[in-house]
């Protein structure tokens, strides 16, 4: 009898549980689309190919040759030619605005010098912010090299010799490639996603419909509420870029100011988000949840923070453009790798602005739905 009462009280027990689990259709939808989002963006994002490569030449004195050479990297379907020039000064913009990743330069009578059976001399030049990915380039190039020379006459009978030249990172330190990206992390983890819990928390206990019916305005209340973390996150930045040059020697080639106001520009877009996801939940759990698939998730896989942005499917590169981390990315690396100014960094800096202005009117609407 007693074991029959207590099988009744468990499943009684149980019940109710999955009840109350089924009274949250916020946090069940999240809790059951979660790991199905993580399994298909891990599944895609997880490669280490690289495709859509963009290869400028540098040919001053152009020739059967190497119009055959260029002609074998336009038909390769992993390369893009994105030009040709006389002079490598011309090529070298394209590198600093992340229009190029890899320039090869002929030599002087390359074909004149392939058909006296003499080594034909040409430089790959490769973007290197990412190690492994400038590596993995020169690689595919050296293919699409050894491959023409094969087709011109058996092995040393016709010798291309191609020497090789690292852009932004000549070290190869990976850590050069992580520390702009972990910055753009931290400045996620401490604007998005503590703002969403502070606001939902907020909710929860009751006091910010309090503060709704203040005579404090809809935009005041988030400005207010934002306003503690923007200072945190500037401050993260200062400490997180004294470690990169302390502690990891990490180059840093352009404007400090430049950089600090991004960072605080992509904390105010991160922290807009932020309000803006908790001004949708219902509970703490969701809004935290919904932070860490709106905002972690993409920070760290869409973003190119990890993985180039090159080797994600086709349909799932559009998906980035919509993830402010990767417009951050883009311009730390450039103001610490490349050593670029505003005038190569404003199409990403307005885009954050955008996203800033799209964000913020976004969140004090959903703010103005509650208040009436």
């Amino acid at each position: 009898m007693a074991t029959r009462t207590r099988s009744t009280a468990l499943r009684a027990f149980m019940v109710k549980e999955l009840r109350h689990i089924l009274r949250d259709r916020q946090t069940l939808l999240i809790l059951l689309l979660l790991p199905l989002a993580q399994v298909i963006v891990f599944g895609f994002a997880l490669r280490t190919d690289v495709n859509d490569i963009r290869v400028a030449f540098v040919d001053a004195a152009p020739d059967h040759a190497t119009a055959a050479l260029r002609g074998r990297f336009a038909g390769n379907g992993r390369f893009q030619v994105v030009g040709t020039a006389p002079t490598t000064a011309a090529v070298e913009p394209l590198f600093r605005r992340g229009q190029a990743d890899v320039a090869i330069v002929f030599g002087p009578r390359f074909a004149e010098r392939l058909a006296d059976g003499r080594p034909a001399q040409l430089l790959l030049v490769s973007d290197a912010s990412d190690p492994n990915t400038g590596s993995r380039m020169q690689a595919y190039a050296r293919a699409v090299i050894a491959g023409y020379q094969a087709e011109l006459g058996p092995a040393g009978a016709v010798q291309i010799v191609p020497s090789t030249r690292m852009r932004f990172n000549p070290t190869l330190e990976s850590v050069n490639l992580f520390v702009p990206g972990l910055i753009a992390l931290v400045l996620t983890l401490v604007s998005a996603l503590m703002s969403a819990i502070s606001l939902s928390r907020e909710k929860e206990r009751g006091t910010l419909e309090i503060l709704l019916v203040s005579p404090l305005r809809p935009w005041q209340i988030i400005v207010g509420k934002v306003l503690p973390y923007l200072l945190l996150a500037s401050a993260n930045v200062v400490t997180a870029l004294l470690a990169a040059w302390i502690v990891f020697r990490v180059p840093f080639r352009g404007s400090l100011a430049l950089l600090l106001g991004a960072s605080v520009l992509y904390s105010m877009v991160a922290l807009a988000l932020g309000v803006l996801i908790a001004a949708r939940t219902s509970s703490q759990r969701a809004a935290m949840l919904g932070a860490l698939v709106g905002t972690m998730l993409p920070s760290t896989l869409l973003s190119g923070m990890i993985f180039p942005i090159a080797s994600l499917p086709g349909w799932l590169q559009p998906v980035t453009v919509v993830v402010p981390a990767r417009w951050f990315i883009l311009i730390s690396r450039g103001i610490m790798l490349k050593g670029v100014g505003i005038a190569h960094l404003w199409q990403e800096l307005l885009v954050l602005v955008v996203m800033l202005v799209l964000f913020l009117a976004l969140a004090i609407r959903s703010f103005k739905a509650r208040l009436a």
